[in-house]
């Protein structure tokens, strides 16, 4: 079991956002040198007005932020507000001239802690019962994985990449805490033909006052298989996907990478782990390092999935347990995917999938594992 050396130092951004160094550098793990803490800009305070609306016929939660539609948008790189700052002339989202890995609130959320909504706001659209409405109060985070804007992910030593896992737990861990919190989920988009407003290699990490479509779903089937069988669900798929064999791609001591047997993207793949682990800051250190290595195997096969393509545009999405009531009923997983369905070609979500929510794959999970394994 190896402990991971890490230093952690919060200061506050002009505007009232806070920011969080994770720094792994020797010279800053024991103190020697020390991040720059001031920012020089000066911001308004931030302030959003989002609202979470249930649609009355799915029952499905729908945020509105419009104040996103004005967020940054793939900026020139002399702009990019992700890179440290090395200027005094062009200052940054990151104080800092260098740094290992940041984790700052977002400057632009979809939730936030600092609402405009006031004690007279109205819990039903126009005054209807059937349209209810609520303030979308929780915590929106950037989490920069590097200082260096033209690498990714995939890129990062083992070492890094084990600092952005102790990023994930630290902040997992501090986001449940928030009232009525009920979901914190880690991602990444990477690639503009998915919509990345920003190139610089980038994660979020969005907390949830209610659960999301995936993670209800999850755990509804999680307590109906429980009730039906005595058994855990995660357990018992990750059971037949070993018996099985056929969609295996990399079979560690604490996690298994595998195409799961109902993949629906053109490709994706997940990472579980052996044991009921319900979020990132229940994983011990040798969990943690076998799950950095991993991950960055799984993450340069995605790189080589499709001939000509350098940077496979993909989704990583870590799910993680609910907060508080139905936790029992999770297991923290990765699901990593890709919209490409071939060299330079996305799949269009059209109105099966979109409207009707009727999904059709243009694969086979069996074809895609095997193309992961050729990749090795």
């Amino acid at each position: 079991m190896t402990e991971h050396s890490f230093r952690v130092t919060r200061t506050t951004l002009s505007d009232g956002r806070e920011l969080l160094y994770f720094d792994d550098s020797p010279e800053y793990v024991s103190g020697e040198r020390t991040r720059e803490l001031h920012d020089s800009r000066d911001l308004p305070q931030s302030r959003t007005n989002s609202e979470v609306r249930i649609d009355p016929l799915t029952g499905e939660p729908v945020v509105f932020a419009a104040h996103r539609m004005d967020r940054t948008f793939l900026p020139p790189a002399h702009e990019n507000p992700l890179a440290p700052t090395r200027s005094e002339d062009n200052p940054t989202e990151i104080p800092a001239d260098d740094y290992d890995v940041v984790v700052f609130e977002n400057r632009f959320p979809s939730f936030s802690l600092t609402s405009d909504h006031g004690p007279d706001f109205d819990h039903h659209v126009d005054g209807e019962e059937l349209f209810e409405r609520s303030p979308a109060v929780a915590r929106c985070e950037v989490v920069c994985f590097t200082s260096d804007p033209d690498s990714s992910f995939s890129a990062l030593s083992p070492q890094r990449a084990r600092t952005v896992i102790e990023a994930w737990a630290h902040r997992t861990a501090e986001l449940s805490q928030l009232k009525d919190i009920r979901l914190v989920y880690p991602f990444e988009n990477r690639g503009e033909e998915i919509g990345v407003t920003l190139g610089h290699p980038h994660g979020q990490i969005y907390s949830y006052p209610y659960l999301p479509t995936r993670a209800r779903a999850i755990v509804n089937r999680a307590k109906a298989h429980k009730e039906a069988t005595g058994r855990d669900l995660f357990d018992d798929v990750l059971a037949a996907e070993r018996r099985s064999g056929n969609r295996i791609v990399h079979e560690g001591k604490f996690f298994t990478a595998f195409v799961p047997a109902a993949a629906k993207w053109p490709v994706e793949i997940m990472i579980m782990p052996h044991r009921a682990v319900r979020d990132f800051t229940e994983l011990t250190d040798a969990e943690k390092d076998e799950l950095a290595v991993m991950y960055l195997d799984v993450l340069q096969r995605m790189d080589r999935f499709f001939d000509g393509v350098d940077k496979t545009p993909y989704l990583a999405s870590w799910n993680q347990a609910p907060v508080g009531e139905d936790r029992d009923y999770g297991r923290l997983h990765l699901q990593l995917f890709s919209t490409m369905r071939s060299p330079h070609r996305m799949k269009f979500l059209a109105s099966s999938e979109s409207g009707a929510g009727a999904w059709t794959s243009d694969t086979t999970p069996e074809r895609i594992a095997q193309r992961f394994r050729e990749i090795a």
